[in-house]
């Protein structure tokens, strides 16, 4: 169900008026989600070519494109906050550090919750 993969976007759209009214730094929030939706872009592309490796039988080539893309996603959203802490504010670096945990909790349960409900289509994705 696409509508439930997206849901992190949602909290991406909706943080934005919580930083906001929280009167925290906006660098904090356009670090991470330039981050993430960068991630989210080369998941989608390492989904489309994990698919095509199952579809020639190459199990192994496909495990090692959800790796490297996984990794990828955390290294860029860690490097995100450390740049934004490091070259900003280090209130900034908070904040990002606090919206990038929630981006991703936020990921993890729904990739969890997509995965209990819709079994048949986890191969998939």
């Amino acid at each position: 169900m696409a509508s439930l993969r997206n849901v992190d976007l949602l909290v991406l759209v909706l943080a934005l008026p919580v930083f906001i009214v929280a009167e925290a730094p906006i660098a904090g929030y356009i670090a991470v989600a330039a981050a993430w939706i960068a991630g989210r872009i080369g998941m989608e592309i390492a989904v489309r070519r994990r698919t095509q490796a199952l579809r020639t039988g190459n199990r192994k080539g496909a495990m090692g494109i959800t790796a490297v893309a996984t990794m990828s996603r955390v290294w860029l959203l860690a490097g995100a906050i450390l740049l934004v802490g490091l070259l900003g504010e280090r209130e900034a670096g908070l904040a990002a550090a606090l919206f990038g945990l929630v981006l991703v909790t936020c990921h993890v349960v729904i990739q969890f919750a997509d995965h209990v409900l819709h079994p048949e289509t986890a191969e998939l994705r």
